[in-house]
């Protein structure tokens, strides 16, 4: 019941991500991206250290969670910056695609570095669901592989990172000591560089205010502090898949928000993610394989 609950949780997440891309597309108008993200993470981190003086004080706190806590979040910050540099110099479609291979790169970081095998049935849904993304997300090949294809490709890697570290430390740590701590070094981190990556710009209108306020409490503060409990009780491999349906959920919102259809290649493409993670959970992982 509590890798259940996990599972339900992590799709929760990706509802949450998915509702919010229309709405931070439209914030980024007024606002630059890495100015943003400091806004964004800045605001979590207080929400998290409000909710640590209300009661959070108590969770076990030791030097492995403020290191674990700075490490995901060095890796966790790094694939946003990757993420943000790369859409400067590729299409959105390609970044979409690129990203999404962090979902594939799971599994390999985690039985490179942990020696943990995932199980056939995992892999499976997991290139499965790939598939999905590619068809959904791409118009056309990737004939060529430019600068910011690769910025993204990295950042796909730390993302991938960012849920295979989150998984061996959410194990070991408390989880509210672990979402503080990499919220804050993202925070940290985008404070550091916004001014010199790029010229930093702000028109305060209802929308850059409400995008902030909405992705920096729900999106991260509640997303980040809900994924560091639910990897406890699931493995990375999991994580990954579950996380390849936020494009879905990303146009669904769009169609109910918007009223954007969906053409018959994203429909196809929504279909094969959904089988992806079907495959996977309609039969129980067995205990102890996940990092």
């Amino acid at each position: 019941m509590s890798r259940r609950k996990a599972d339900l949780a992590l799709a929760f997440n990706t509802l949450v991500w998915g509702a919010t891309f229309t709405l931070v597309k439209s914030a980024l108008r007024d606002v630059s991206p890495l100015l943003f993200l400091a806004l964004r993470f800045s605001l979590a981190t207080a929400a998290l250290a409000g909710l640590w003086l209300l009661g959070w004080r108590g969770s076990k706190t030791e030097p492995r969670s403020l290191g674990g806590g700075i490490l995901t979040g060095i890796v966790l910050f790094s694939g946003f910056l990757l993420q943000t540099l790369g859409l400067r110099l590729t299409t959105p479609a390609k970044s979409a695609f690129l990203t999404g291979l962090s979902s594939v790169l799971v599994p390999l970081l985690a039985a490179l570095v942990y020696r943990s095998k995932p199980q056939a049935r995992e892999l499976l849904g997991v290139l499965v669901a790939t598939g999905g993304m590619s068809v959904m997300t791409l118009e056309g090949p990737i004939s060529s592989i430019g600068r910011g294809d690769l910025l993204t490709l990295l950042c796909a890697v730390a993302f991938a990172a960012h849920i295979v570290v989150l998984g061996h430390f959410s194990g070991k740590t408390s989880f509210e000591m672990l979402s503080i701590t990499q919220i804050a070094t993202s925070a940290v981190l985008a404070i550091t560089l916004f001014w010199w990556v790029e010229p930093p710009h702000v028109v305060w209108r209802a929308a850059v205010i409400y995008a902030i306020l909405v992705t920096g409490l729900l999106a991260t503060a509640l997303a980040f502090t809900i994924q560091a409990w639910a990897q406890k009780f699931t493995s990375s491999t999991r994580t990954a898949l579950i996380y390849t349906l936020e494009p879905v959920f990303a146009w669904l919102i769009s169609y109910w928000a918007l009223g954007e259809g969906l053409t018959g290649r994203g429909a196809a493409g929504a279909a094969l993610i959904l089988s992806g993670v079907v495959l996977v959970e309609v039969k129980p992982m067995q205990p102890g394989l996940h990092p």
